[in-house]
């Protein structure tokens, strides 16, 4: 059972990984664990088997695009898939087999002992992907959250925050939503579809976002995301949940990857322009 992504995850396809290794791992206990280097993007934390052998995953949640697993030891194991990142699940026979085969790239497996014996294997091939050990009342102070801004469905994210967020910034509000000091998990795809949503040019400085455009688009944001974690996010090549279900998001898409396409309101063809590096697709004609 492999649980992966195709490109930087955002925020549907991480909580649809969640999801997928929640049953292997929330109640279970770790009891082997193999390391085949000793880095990821960022060097594995110190004595990083011991501190998780024979700990107890408590909960595992999403923050922005990372995961955590919070442990009974009083420390999170923080992982996150970077771009090339899966994580594959076995039970039973298929773990063993899967222990034998041992794939390429496969640098970090665990065995845990639950309701189920279970094998999670983390393969990265670029080797994006991260995964830390931080003292579970100090995540909100550490290097992976300090400055992340408010989860976009949760309470804290309210309309007139992401107002006063905005206020002031000159920078376009295509890269504004970007940062994860404004809005934690979003990435390229839901922003553009959110803003195209909410008939606004990526183009737009996000001071004059504020306001009437800026509610617009914050419901847009919730929207889009919920409708992409209840379509299991979106598979651009192989992506996959948990019960081997491709995600089907990317059928629903107005703009992204859509360039030259017509746009469903007005007829006009879906444009692409590149803002700091990454492509943004949108319609010129609804979009002001």
């Amino acid at each position: 059972m492999a649980i992966s992504i195709s490109d930087m995850p955002e925020l549907p396809e991480v909580e649809t990984v969640r999801c997928g290794l929640a049953p292997a791992m929330e109640g279970a206990t770790f009891t082997r664990i193999e390391t085949r280097r000793p880095d990821l993007r960022i060097p594995l934390p110190a004595d990083f088997i011991p501190r998780l052998e024979g700990a107890r995953v408590d909960a595992l949640r999403r923050r922005g695009k990372y995961m955590l697993a919070a442990l009974s030891s009083g420390e999170s194991l923080v992982m996150h898939l970077g771009m090339s990142g899966r994580f594959t699940v076995e039970y039973g026979q298929a773990a063993r087999r899967a222990q034998a085969a041992s794939p390429r790239h496969e640098h970090v497996v665990f065995e845990m002992a639950g309701k189920r014996r279970a094998r999670i294997a983390f393969n990265d091939p670029r080797r994006f992907g991260l995964m830390d050990l931080v003292a579970t009342d100090a995540l909100e102070e550490c290097r992976h959250f300090k400055d992340m801004g408010p989860e976009p469905l949760g309470n804290a994210f309210s309309a007139a925050d992401f107002n006063h967020a905005l206020k002031g910034k000159r920078t376009p509000i295509k890269a504004a939503l970007l940062d994860q000091r404004i809005v934690a998990g979003l990435g390229n795809i839901y922003a553009c579809e959110a803003l195209y949503r909410a008939r606004i040019s990526p183009r737009r400085l996000a001071a004059s976002v504020a306001g009437r455009r800026g509610e617009r688009l914050h419901g847009a944001i919730v929207a889009v995301l919920r409708e992409a974690i209840e379509a299991g996010g979106s598979s651009l090549r192989d992506f996959a949940n948990a019960q081997g279900e491709l995600g089907y998001f990317q059928h629903r898409f107005s703009v992204y990857d859509r360039e030259g396409q017509i746009c469903s309101r007005c007829a006009r063809p879906v444009r692409r322009i590149v803002q700091s590096g990454r492509s943004t697709f949108f319609c010129p004609g609804c979009q002001r």
